[in-house]
């Protein structure tokens, strides 16, 4: 079976974008989506990476149009610079990751954190932000917040931050499929075409 290895930041404006359709392309071609959340800032020490907040404001503001345009052509809504803009992501991670051990599907909840930070504004570091959005789409808040803090998440969550860099990751969101990797939404349609050809 196809598997696409989907590595990406529990605050990553991008990979908001870009779930969906992703949800749509792993469907089509019945792959496998894995999802691997991941700590960006570690990954970004050990590749090269720049935080967005230490980024000339050439660069800053340039994203900004970009998201504006993304936006505009997808028909989805963001808020450029939301109150709670890239808190730690850990727990976040953390959260997703102890669906995928209960066997939860992701997507609704991984897109549902994003959408609380990138177009509700809300702080995802907080636990009661989580636990709302949690609730929201029908999982367990208590117990996903609880399994979150278990020693078995952390290390998976160590784990998949260290096999994206060793598969050549440094952004958010990547997809990785047949040793390829596919970096940023706007790439899709290059790894659409990559799931075709096989």
């Amino acid at each position: 079976m196809k598997r696409i290895d989907y590595y990406y930041w529990l605050n990553s404006d991008w990979a908001y974008l870009g779930n969906d359709r992703l949800e749509e392309i792993a469907a089509r071609h019945r792959a496998e989506l894995n999802y691997l959340p991941v700590d960006l800032p570690y990954v970004y020490a050990h590749t090269g990476g720049v935080l967005l907040s230490q980024r000339s404001v050439e660069r800053q503001a340039y994203r900004e149009t970009e998201l504006v345009r993304w936006c505009k052509k997808l028909g989805i809504h963001v808020n450029p610079t939301p109150r709670f803009m890239c808190p730690n992501g850990d727990l976040a991670s953390c959260v997703v990751i102890a669906a995928k051990f209960a066997g939860l599907k992701l997507a609704t909840l991984s897109q549902a954190i994003l959408h609380a930070e990138w177009v509700e504004e809300q702080d995802i570091s907080c636990e009661t932000t989580l636990s709302r959005v949690i609730d929201s789409v029908g999982y367990d808040s208590a117990s996903l917040l609880r399994d979150a803090g278990t020693s078995d998440v952390a290390a998976e969550y160590r784990s998949y931050t260290k096999q994206a860099i060793a598969a050549g990751v440094f952004g958010s969101p990547s997809y990785v499929f047949n040793g390829e990797v596919f970096w940023g939404q706007d790439r899709l349609e290059f790894l659409d075409a990559a799931l075709a050809e096989q």
